[in-house]
């Protein structure tokens, strides 16, 4: 590094090459992408363009065939799947894994727990456990769920399940979050009620989000990634994704979406 340079923070992700196959079926097809520090980053596509698959491949559930994936400056691409949770890099799925008879708090507080240690000690302190209860509070604040704390986690609406499983997430106290779906099967007010949620998530959380409605990806995303066929086909700004005749064709036949996709501001 020459005098008078700044180094430049890693990206919060990066994918070089990524290819995955099952057997001759060629799923992910030489993928490189690059994810910023603090971005809302989402990735879309046609059905079938290996959306999941790459978020598998990411999150070590899945090993990649090629290629390389470094997350925070670190090489993860054979690191297992709890190590790279220990690093920071945390998901959520679109089926959440509540424990719906406790309640709201008790279900963030077992995973505040897990992430201090406190769940394997057999009689935790009374000031472990305030801590674990305050940290708990703290999330739900966060995702707007503050209010509901104590009420059974299985009493909650559809959208108000999908910020209680951001919150569990959060009690890990990942630099990386990735969200499959996280609108899936809400109403248009809960979608636009978690976007408000998103919004208010603290800047440093970088968020890398594989989403179908258009009108979240829209109103949410700082960069946009698009697959098709397994190929990353476009990658850039929401204004020049909007523009691109390669995402177009893309989405041809899908035509609910296309609308989405390129209706005017």
């Amino acid at each position: 590094m020459t005098a008078g340079t700044e180094r430049e923070d890693p990206p919060a992700l990066e994918l070089r090459d990524v290819t995955k196959l099952y057997g001759e079926l060629l799923v992910l097809d030489a993928v490189s992408l690059s994810v910023d520090v603090g971005a809302r980053h989402a990735l879309i596509g046609p059905n079938g363009a290996g959306k999941s698959t790459l978020f598998h491949v990411i999150t070590g559930t899945q090993r990649v065939t090629r290629g390389r994936i470094v997350f925070a400056g670190k090489e993860i691409t054979r690191v297992q799947e709890h190590v790279r949770t220990q690093l920071g890099l945390g998901r959520t799925f679109q089926q959440t894994s509540l424990f719906d008879g406790l309640s709201v708090l008790a279900n963030v507080e077992l995973a505040v727990q897990q992430q201090a240690g406190v769940a394997r000690r057999l009689f935790p302190s009374a000031r472990r456990r305030t801590r674990v209860s305050e940290r708990g509070r703290e999330l739900l604040s966060l995702v707007g769920l503050g209010s509901r704390e104590a009420i059974p986690a299985g009493a909650l609406s559809h959208g108000q399940r999908r910020q209680l499983d951001v919150a569990v997430s959060l009690a890990t106290e990942p630099s990386l979050v990735l969200m499959d779906e996280p609108t899936a099967g809400m109403s248009r007010d809960e979608a636009m009620a978690f976007l408000a949620m998103i919004v208010t998530l603290p800047d440093s959380l970088t968020i890398l989000m594989v989403e179908h409605d258009m009108d979240v990806v829209f109103e949410l995303a700082t960069w946009i990634s698009v697959l098709d066929a397994g190929k990353l086909i476009a990658d850039g700004t929401p204004e020049a994704i909007r523009g691109s005749r390669a995402v177009q064709d893309a989405y041809l036949g899908e035509g609910e979406h296309l609308a989405k996709l390129f209706e005017s501001d």
